[in-house]
């Protein structure tokens, strides 16, 4: 068998070797259930967040190809594990995470949850296991079906159902720090009773199907197998409003384990933690705080702790939040605090409904306001990592000193650890000289790479998108290039620069009214993984100048015969198969970068 089909093999075994064996986190997840109580496993959970509009993104609009055109529909960037990651080292014990199911779901009446989907969700929940947090998994708005309950019951109920049997069959072997939430907010229903119609009719009807739905979802659970039987639970409150949760009319459901927790939501006063500008129900307000509203807070949150802890049963605060457009930013910081604070408090675990561009910066990997951060992990006695401290190195350039070249490309640094970088944030300013309602473009980050299985070179590059407002762009490096006709490889960059440019740009005026979009870079952050060090192999580059040329071919050459010793980095670079040793396959492969 010749030495290519050997390699070939091997790749081919390496890859099956992947799929079929689960990651790290999927065998920890495996672990049996611990002998505790819901109560104690809430509170171990600490304070939460969100990764709110990012997997449950829905709407027909959306062009559903694939899981990433759901995932960046609401403005999310692609979810990496370093994103996840950055929740832990913020200090946040839990990270709950909404799921539109539906999505991607054939239309054949059948309810099966696409298997590329559901891989999607698994890859996200197991990076948060293997940062050690708690999941909570849920069926979220999913384009409004839970709604068609009171007209259709056993239809709805029936997908409801086979949902939660596929949900569960996935994760039945997960450990406990996976957790199961029933719905979101979608259980009650004002075509059967509006609360504030100041009658009961419905009422009773509305809260008794509230309670069949939620003993449905126990009764699928538990009898799943796997550790679901003894899974922890999360139970969605009426409507999670915490008024009507405590009505005697809501029951918790019955479960032979006991392991199951209440759920419901904190967006009180409306006005405040809702509403960003005045609409035809109500007048926004821009301050909280006053003597009567951190009162109405300790009455509801008393309410829980006497309704629902007090006898037994957990409480998870699952979202809770306010915007920023139009409020005063000292009352945004009393408010989050005062919720997180309240909740805690009284044993019940808050957590922070966060979105792209909220109060967790997806890009940089950590809370956007470190003030905040900071005053909510002194409520909970968490600890947050600092930056830096997983031997993450970044560099920044301001655009003003990067040269340009002959095409107009921006020339990046990269040095000589080009291959351990993980990612790159382009900041940018995108403006429309006419003003057209619409506006975006797109561009790239340009490099050389070299194949991981033969050393091959190829031209790259990482291309991105933005439109009008676009403040920040970020760009993952994850040792997969793709080149100029699309193929993508495993490989890694092979360059000590790359070239940031700007591509195409569109709008509702151009072509036809002219180029009235403009694109300006401001800078670009790029960051190493390993310290940064400067003493990395750059493949192939024998004489270690920086450039690939027949130059080093010649050198590994006389270094094959004798004639030139090497230094260790010229070693390192000229060592094809990284085998430790140089021999004539080392110097085949140098060759085959130039065909």
């Amino acid at each position: 068998m010749t030495r290519k089909k050997i390699t070939a093999l091997l790749t081919s075994i390496v890859m099956f070797v992947m799929v079929i064996i689960p990651s790290a986190s999927v065998a920890s997840a495996s672990e049996t259930m611990r002998d505790i109580s819901t109560m104690e496993l809430v509170r171990d959970m600490g304070i939460g967040i969100n990764l709110g509009n990012t997997l449950e993104a829905c709407g027909d609009w959306i062009d559903g190809k694939d899981t990433s055109s759901y995932e960046t529909a609401w403005g999310s960037p692609i979810i990496t594990k370093e994103m996840i990651q950055g929740y832990k080292d913020a200090g946040f014990g839990v990270l709950r995470i909404p799921v539109a199911w539906s999505n991607m779901m054939a239309d054949d009446g059948n309810y099966n949850i696409s298997k590329d989907y559901m891989n999607r969700v698994t890859e996200v929940v197991n990076w948060a296991l293997d940062a050690k947090l708690y999941v909570i998994i849920n069926i979220h708005w999913d384009n409004g079906w839970v709604n068609k309950f009171p007209e259709n019951k056993t239809e709805c109920m029936k997908r409801f159902e086979k949902m939660w049997t596929q949900i569960s069959e996935q994760y039945k072997d997960y450990s406990d720090y996976l957790m199961f939430e029933s719905q979101n907010e979608e259980l009650g229903w004002e075509t059967l009773w509006n609360k504030w119609s100041g009658t009961d009719n419905g009422k009773a009807e509305s809260y008794n199907l509230v309670n069949e739905i939620n003993q449905k979802f126990v009764d699928v659970v538990r009898k799943s197998g796997g550790n679901n039987d003894k899974r922890h639970l999360l139970i969605s409150g009426y409507n999670t409003g915490i008024d009507v949760t405590c009505d005697p009319l809501f029951k918790m459901p019955s479960d032979p384990a006991e392991r199951c927790a209440v759920s419901v939501h904190y967006y009180s006063p409306s006005t405040f933690a809702i509403l960003e500008e005045d609409a035809d129900w109500g007048k926004a307000q821009s301050t909280w705080g006053t003597e009567q509203e951190i009162a109405d807070l300790n009455r509801e949150m008393d309410m829980m702790k006497s309704s629902f802890v007090d006898k037994g049963i957990p409480v998870i605060i699952g979202e809770y939040g306010c915007p920023t457009k139009n409020k005063e930013a000292e009352s945004v910081m009393r408010f989050l605090t005062s919720v997180c604070e309240a909740a805690y408090s009284r044993q019940m675990c808050p957590v922070l409904w966060d979105t792209p561009g909220g109060r967790y910066d997806r890009i940089e990997c950590k809370m956007a306001d470190a003030e905040l951060n900071k005053k909510l992990c002194e409520i909970a006695g968490s600890t947050i990592k600092q930056p830096g401290s997983d031997g993450t190195t970044s560099v920044t350039y301001q655009i003003s000193e990067l040269k340009k070249n002959s095409d107009g490309g921006y020339i990046v640094p990269l040095g000589n650890n080009a291959k351990n970088l993980t990612k790159a944030v382009i900041s940018l300013k995108v403006t429309s000289s006419e003003n057209s309602g619409w506006f975006c473009g797109g561009g790239g980050l340009t490099f050389d790479s070299v194949k991981t299985a033969d050393g091959t070179a190829f031209w790259s590059s990482k291309g991105f998108n933005y439109d009008g407002g676009k403040e920040k762009i970020l760009i993952n490096f994850d040792g997969k290039f793709a080149d100029e006709e699309g193929n993508e490889f495993d490989a890694s960059i092979n360059c000590k620069e790359a070239v940031l440019v700007d591509w195409w740009h569109s709008s509702e005026k151009y072509p036809e009214g002219g180029d009235d979009v403009s694109c300006e870079f401001t800078g670009i952050t790029l960051y190493f993984a390993d310290g940064g060090s400067s003493d990395e192999t750059i493949i192939g580059d024998v004489d270690n100048n920086g450039s690939l040329t027949a130059a080093d071919i010649s050198k590994l050459m006389q270094a094959l015969i004798g004639k030139v010793t090497l230094d260790e980095t010229e070693f390192k670079n000229s060592d094809m198969d990284s085998d430790g040793k140089l021999t004539i396959i080392d110097l085949i492969r140098l060759k085959n970068l130039f065909i």
